[in-house]
């Protein structure tokens, strides 16, 4: 797994579905509702199928074998 990006978010906290194709992770709602409900999405480490998460800044998402990480 390569070392996370970081991804500047405007807000407070931001939805996995959404970080995803902000981060450029996946290439859209459709595949970022597909990978989360597979259960390939890491987040911190963890499985999660929760595609409305809230995401803080630190946390970090991994998919496929990359990552990104939730900045301010």
């Amino acid at each position: 797994m390569s070392d996370p990006i970081d991804v500047a978010i405007s807000d407070e906290a931001i939805r996995l579905g959404q970080f995803l194709k902000l981060a450029g992770l996946i290439d859209s709602g459709a595949e970022a509702k597909a990978v989360i409900a597979d259960g390939e999405v890491l987040v911190n480490g963890e499985v999660d199928l929760r595609r409305g998460r809230q995401l803080a800044v630190g946390d970090v998402v991994a998919v496929l074998g990359r990552s990104a990480r939730v900045a301010r």
